[in-house]
């Protein structure tokens, strides 16, 4: 019985996120203000995503663009929308903090892939589903070798590999090259589209 993926990780995983907590709380309290005043008494942002065994959760980030809107009611592009606080937040991947809130409640674990929308449960062949057999995280192996540079079928098959090879050695590189991208900013995608497109699924069935 591997003990590391069970139990220990589980155990890491809290302490971490009680710790962590603790130690960034002013810069989380700063942020909340900040973000609280850009976008109108909405300092963070909600939104379902998909965990472990394919069930639900509500994931929380800091609120990086405000909910601004052309003469028809339609959003504007997100360029439009993010703010200079949301813009530092997303370089520094500080909008992720919260996220911490998710890994205290178990819906999370601070290593894992990226949990993703509730739409693309349907979309996934057999092998890509298998990155619900573990816990999402905040940082991935797909997050560390590519993050948004890469294809959805190259992070998903990153994925894979981590659910088929996740160990306390793994989690480490994983998070001593995390360190690295944020603090050099590698592998980010600086184009007008600021999120990945959505995943429309792939043709193979294995």
């Amino acid at each position: 019985m591997n003990l590391y993926p069970k139990i220990i990780k589980r155990i890491i995983d809290f302490l971490a996120a009680f710790i962590g907590l603790l130690i960034i709380s002013p810069i989380f309290i700063f942020l909340i203000i900040s973000l609280f005043i850009l976008n109108k008494g909405k300092p963070f942002f909600y939104q379902e995503r998909t965990g472990k065994k394919g069930k639900v959760f509500t994931i929380i980030k800091f609120k990086t663009m405000t909910d601004k809107t052309d003469s028809n009611g339609t959003l504007l592009p997100a360029m439009d929308r993010i703010t200079k606080v949301g813009a530092v937040c997303r370089k520094l991947s500080l909008d992720e903090l919260p996220q911490l809130i998710n890994i205290f409640k178990g819906d999370m674990s601070l290593i894992g892939p990226r949990p993703l929308l509730p739409i693309y449960l349907d979309r996934y062949n057999k092998r890509q589903n298998r990155r619900h057999d573990v816990l999402p995280g905040i940082t991935g192996w797909a997050q560390v070798n590519g993050r948004n540079t890469i294809s959805w079928e190259q992070k998903f098959e990153y994925d894979v590999y981590y659910v088929e090879h996740q160990s306390l050695t793994l989690d480490t590189r994983i998070i001593l090259k995390t360190i690295d991208k944020v603090i050099n900013r590698k592998d980010i995608n600086n184009s007008e589209n600021i999120d990945m497109p959505e995943f429309m699924g792939t043709q193979s069935e294995i």
